[in-house]
């Protein structure tokens, strides 16, 4: 049988580990993030403009592929953005947002993009919401799908998708348009 000691020692180890946690960890009620309302299901449509070009390009590289690599794929290389996003293919459309982030050449034998970055909107009631996407981008596959893994603002607790067409792609210069549909479920 346990000495006497010991199950005091004890006793308080579990009072102080209970202290501890319950310090750290609580639980809340929904209310206080208005989380007690009814889920959307949004669908947002947009175009990405991914711009190497010009004077004022919105994609520049800030990790350059490494020499020693014989690659045609460009792996280890990492570009931020500062994309505009618009309600049209033309630049000229109307701007609803940017895409702030990066994407890097993370695949060896194809062009396969790790794909981080914020939606940041500008427009209506989602002016100074975004959403966030964290992905694989597989540039040659017709459709790629990412995941959307939050938000901020309106799109706090948000979960969806994003799907990409590539609507034109210029060899010279590098300089993409990019259609977006979005699905988040949002509050």
């Amino acid at each position: 049988m346990p000495s006497q000691t010991f199950l005091t020692f004890f006793f308080f180890l579990l009072l102080s580990f209970n202290t501890i946690t319950s310090d750290f960890v609580r639980p809340i009620d929904r209310k206080l993030f208005d989380l007690h309302k009814k889920e959307k299901l949004s669908h947002f449509k947009f175009y990405w403009h991914d711009i190497l070009s010009g004077k004022n390009p919105s994609s520049i590289t800030v990790v350059p592929p490494p020499l020693k690599l014989n690659t045609t794929t460009a792996f280890g290389s990492v570009r931020m953005i500062d994309n505009p996003l618009t309600l049209g293919p033309e630049l000229s459309s109307k701007l609803v947002g940017k895409s702030q982030g990066f994407y890097a050449s993370a695949c060896q034998d194809q062009i396969g993009l790790l794909m981080a970055m914020n939606l940041a909107f500008i427009e209506g009631k989602y002016n100074g919401s975004s959403i966030t996407i964290l992905g694989r981008n597989s540039v040659y596959d017709k459709v790629r799908e990412m995941p959307v893994i939050g938000g901020s603002g309106l799109f706090r607790f948000a979960r969806g998708y994003a799907q990409a067409t590539t609507y034109s792609f210029d060899l010279k210069s590098g300089d993409a348009v990019v259609e977006y549909n979005v699905y988040v479920f949002h509050y």
